[in-house]
């Protein structure tokens, strides 16, 4: 089993370090904060032997170089930003398996957000890193893709087990609560969820990371698909139209 270690860093980002304790090896998923992520593993006793990049964006690979430095670690990203990813060393895509030690993860590309955003997740272990393409009760903008490109994107995260636990890099869920309701406010599960996070944040605990499960019960930009959430935003039959509007409307909120 991997341990997986959760921490606040920057205004609103969460770092993960991902520990398999038989081999002892330490991935860093993305790197917003250098000098919080090598504080972590010391704190932890683990030494972090790679970097997994889920995008270029500064607050996900601003810190590859420095952790390098101190660590001598592998750099791992996305091919589709090779050029973009600070000190790479290795390039993957979807198809790709990259180990952890005695954990094996699968790179998914899910671009949207970025062109060459790509997800790392672990099947066995029920796990997902997905950087920024989807949040609890969102997603994220489209920056560089289109919106076809990303909702074929959220498609690929909604396949998965729905026993999925989905590492996000941000905490944004009590927002996007607030809209979620906006696009459904019939939806009773989704009414608690947003109730049960409004409590979290008042506690200051986390909400992150959700599960896929209540996700596809929940998050507007999952359930593009539906007939009822497409005729409730006017584009009876079309999933992408469909998202493109939620997503438009978020971007307005």
């Amino acid at each position: 089993m991997l341990d997986i270690h959760k921490f606040p860093c920057l205004n609103d980002n969460y770092g993960y370090l991902v520990h398999e304790p038989v081999s002892g090896e330490t991935a860093a998923v993305d790197t917003p904060d250098a000098k919080k992520y090598l504080a972590e593993a010391e704190r932890m006793g683990w030494k972090i032997t790679a970097i997994w990049n889920t995008h270029w964006h500064p607050d996900h690979a601003g810190g590859n170089l420095a952790i390098k430095e101190a660590t001598g670690c592998e750099i791992i990203g996305p091919a589709g930003e090779a050029a973009k990813i600070p000190g790479l060393d290795r390039a993957v895509k979807e198809g790709d398996m990259v180990d952890l030690g005695q954990s094996r993860a699968r790179v998914l590309d899910v671009p949207g957000h970025t062109i060459g955003h790509i997800a790392y997740v672990f099947d066995q272990e029920h796990a997902a890193f997905v950087g920024d393409s989807v949040f609890a009760l969102g997603c994220g903008r489209v920056f560089e893709g289109t919106m076809e490109m990303m909702w074929q994107s959220l498609s690929k995260l909604k396949a998965l087990d729905p026993r999925t636990r989905l590492f996000c890099a941000h905490e944004y869920t009590e927002s996007n609560a607030r809209f979620a309701v906006t696009i459904e406010p019939d939806n009773t599960a989704l009414r608690e969820y947003a109730a049960w996070v409004k409590q979290r944040r008042a506690e200051g605990q986390p909400t992150v990371p959700p599960v896929l499960e209540r996700e596809l019960a929940t998050n507007p930009f999952l359930r593009a698909d539906l007939p009822e959430l497409q005729a409730a935003m006017g584009h009876p039959g079309d999933a992408v139209a469909t998202f493109a509007e939620i997503r438009g409307r978020k971007d307005r909120f």
